[in-house]
């Protein structure tokens, strides 16, 4: 139901930002909801705010069992289906982030 949640009504609305959110795990004795945070959202000062006023608020309401949700979005950290060969991954700049999510970027 956690997976159902984030891909039908949480994650689209992620990606109209720019961003994305994926699920990484779900740790039942403890209720925390693990996913990973992608495009506009690493590193944005506001994802805390919807990772915790939006995800966290939504899963809770539908899942009584979900206690917190935490992200990981630093490169490096490893998730199971998540993770790149760092040889590859190239850091993309703040403009081309701006770009790939179609927002105009000016000086």
């Amino acid at each position: 139901m956690i997976k159902e949640l984030l891909e039908t009504r949480i994650r689209p609305a992620v990606m109209e930002d720019g961003g994305d959110i994926m699920f990484v795990g779900f740790e039942e004795d403890t209720g925390i909801v693990t996913v990973k945070l992608a495009g506009s959202c690493v590193g944005c000062p506001s994802s805390t705010i919807t990772l915790k006023n939006g995800v966290e608020n939504m899963l809770q309401h539908y899942i009584p069992e979900v206690e917190s949700v935490i992200a990981l979005e630093e490169e490096g950290e490893e998730t199971a289906d998540f993770v790149e060969d760092p040889a590859v991954v190239k850091q993309k700049s703040y403009e081309d982030k701006l770009r790939d999510a179609g927002i105009p970027f000016s000086d």
